[in-house]
């Protein structure tokens, strides 16, 4: 066995293991402790699904279904198959792994950071349909007149990125790709299009960008370098401390990914503080006071797991602890988090930590894949009442379609529908800043040269990057790029029919003028037995939008992401067809031409009388449809 294949089964083996399984206690803090079941629970027949709903339960952080195939059970946790949490954050849910004409039993529990409650007590019967010779039917409702509220811009807040040194690499990357340079395009594309302001990666602290002296002293100068490069882009650092210096770690040996991060407790808790203290007193010096005092410190990353943490929660907590008082001593007006765990875990326990010893936390953040992310408001808002400090952000610092590498969801259309319900899961409903159940959803990551368990070995390879290498951009790029070209704030937008709000979703925004109205539908599954799309699933969609200027005209374009329209792998496949690892020079630029959104003229419509319209569009599953309606002339 090679190293690499060495590498990467040792990870596949550890990546689920917990670092540490804490005693049960009594939890003080809101949405820690066990609560009932949701009441309400009912199912609607679909076609091709099993649409469940229910009444929120106060202080859930989500819920987890149950299903089994008689009344009498057993329920096992309804599993997706691409989710490291299995919890979804809200009703409704759509059950699109089932067969037509089959019947299932459903019952459903309260999820908190216990775990999951107890089951509903009594259980609803779903049996999906068999599809049609046409696609069922929904209904968006567009009330332009309602008056528009900003959009919280969750999405392009912050973006993940592999360790920043890669912007000085001076060496062939994959593909005979100029590393470096493409890295900076990439930040540059996200910064550009997406509207992205800060960038998560991990490595402040790898070889290469701080050094120990003999005299224990430490230098940044490797730092300097990476972070000299970054910031001409534009973009703020969210600054990981982690991994651990060989010379601070109790074990340097204990490494991961192919470069060898040290993921081992310090030996000396002192020493931990002063290399954290030492960094904010460097940054500040060198790139100004008030300058880092805008930027996120998070402590560590996904020390719950085994493979990123030798040491207990009670020592990730110390961690946390020495770190955050380091940082805050330089300069309390920086914002310091964590735990940045994986699946949404230690989220509660560090909130109770900080809230029993009075430590600084200014944010929590988490990571999870392949669903929508939990509510974890219930916690924050339980520590500010107890507390009498703010209540913390909520930053997923790590969120995407999956956690495995190289998988081929990450280059699908599957992944695009799926990013925009994680989106509008956390911004909730209007007022929108009252209903956003997180800051910053972070999508994992900007780019396809990443290297933890190696480099790519070909264009693509389920990278979890937006951008290919080569900076092409993937569906679940254009995606978070529909949403940014979303214009004005946000009216309401509401989904009726087979499979509303649980597979079909959409968005809507108006300008202040009514000039301008947008219109964002798509239609998805967290299935990902449906990676390559389901008939059954697929939709006609009747846009209704009201509240326009009665007798106006108004210019209809219409934007797609489908199997066959801005779909960049579909392309090469039919170039290549799976021969070539990397393209030529000519499948190159070929590749460049089709690299863009498509876009086609829907036609004018005028308003009625009563200031609405109608427009229909396909909505197959999986994809996505955008609808400007640009007001042209009037009565």
């Amino acid at each position: 066995m090679t190293e690499k294949n060495a590498a990467r089964l040792d990870w596949e083996q550890r990546i689920g293991l917990p670092s540490d399984l804490p005693e049960d206690g009594a939890a003080a803090l809101t949405g820690t402790a066990e609560l009932p079941a949701p009441a309400g629970l009912r199912s609607e027949d679909g076609t091709g699904h099993v649409l469940l709903d229910w009444q929120p339960v106060e202080g859930a952080l989500g819920y987890l279904v149950h299903r089994a195939d008689t009344v009498d059970g057993p329920y096992e946790p309804l599993d997706h198959r691409g989710g490291d949490v299995l919890a979804v954050p809200a009703p409704p849910y759509a059950d699109s792994l089932v067969e037509p004409g089959q019947g299932y039993w459903y019952k459903v529990a309260s999820w908190t950071d216990a775990g999951a409650g107890a089951l509903t007590s009594e259980p609803v019967r779903g049996c999906p349909k068999a599809p049609g010779t046409r696609p069922p039917a929904v209904t968006v409702a567009v009330d332009a007149a309602s008056d528009p509220v900003p959009l919280p811009p969750v999405w392009n807040r912050m973006i993940g990125a592999e360790h920043l040194s890669m912007l000085v690499w001076d060496e062939p990357g994959p593909g005979d790709a100029d590393v470096a340079e493409e890295y900076a395009e990439a930040l540059g594309i996200v910064r550009d299009e997406l509207g992205v302001r800060t960038v998560r990666a991990h490595g402040t602290f790898l070889p290469e960008c701080v050094s120990v002296g003999e005299d224990g002293s430490f230098d940044f100068s490797g730092l300097d370098t990476v972070y000299d490069r970054f910031l001409t882009t534009g973009l703020k650092p969210v600054v990981e401390l982690s991994f651990m210096p060989a010379e601070l770690a109790s074990d340097p040996e204990y490494t991961i990914f192919e470069y060898k991060g040290i993921a081992s407790v310090p030996r000396s808790w002192e020493r931990w503080g002063e290399l954290c203290r030492a960094l904010t007193v460097h940054l500040r010096e060198r790139y100004g006071a008030d300058e880092v005092a805008g930027w996120e410190f998070e402590v560590w990353n996904e020390a719950n797991l085994e493979v990123f943490w030798n040491g207990t929660q009670a020592q990730y907590h110390l961690l946390y602890e020495t770190a955050v008082r380091a940082v805050k001593s330089v300069d309390p007006r920086i914002r310091v988090g964590g735990p940045g765990s994986a699946a949404a875990k230690w989220v509660g326990p560090l909130l109770e930590h900080c809230r029993e010893n009075d430590v600084p936390i200014d944010f929590v953040s988490t990571h999870t894949y392949g669903n929508a992310p939990l509510d974890f408001r219930p916690e924050t808002r339980s520590f500010a009442r107890a507390t009498g400090r703010p209540e913390p952000e909520i930053l997923w610092t790590e969120w995407g379609v999956t956690p495995t590498h190289f998988h081929r969801v990450s280059d699908s259309v599957f992944s695009a529908p799926f990013v925009l319900r994680g989106m509008k899961s956390v911004l909730g409903v209007p007022p929108a800043r009252q209903g956003a159940s997180a800051d910053a959803l972070a999508y994992w990551v900007a780019t396809d040269h990443f290297e933890e368990l190696g480099r790519p070995p070909k264009l693509f390879h389920g990278g979890f990057g937006l951008l290919t290498v080569g900076n092409l951009r993937k569906p679940r790029f254009w995606a978070l790029r529909m949403l940014s070209q979303l214009d004005g704030g946000r009216v309401p937008a509401r989904v009726s029919g087979d499979g509303a709000e649980a597979l079909v979703e959409a968005l809507a925004t108006r300008t202040g003028d009514g000039g301008s109205v947008d219109v964002l539908c798509w239609n998805g599954t967290l299935d990902q037995t449906k990676i390559d799309g389901a008939a059954a699933l697929d939709r006609e969609a009747r846009v209704e939008v009201g509240g326009l200027t009665p007798g106006a005209a108004y210019t209809v374009t219409l934007r797609r992401v489908d199997e066959t329209h801005s779909n960049v792998k579909a392309v090469w496949d039919a170039l290549d067809g799976g021969h070539s690892d990397w393209p030529n020079d000519r499948q190159w630029a070929e590749l460049r031409a089709a690299d863009e959104l498509f876009e086609e003229p829907y036609g004018t419509v005028t308003a009625g009388a009563d200031g609405s319209l109608a427009l229909t569009v396909d909505l197959p599953m999986p994809g996505i449809r955008a609808l400007r309606l640009t007001r042209t002339g009037g009565a």
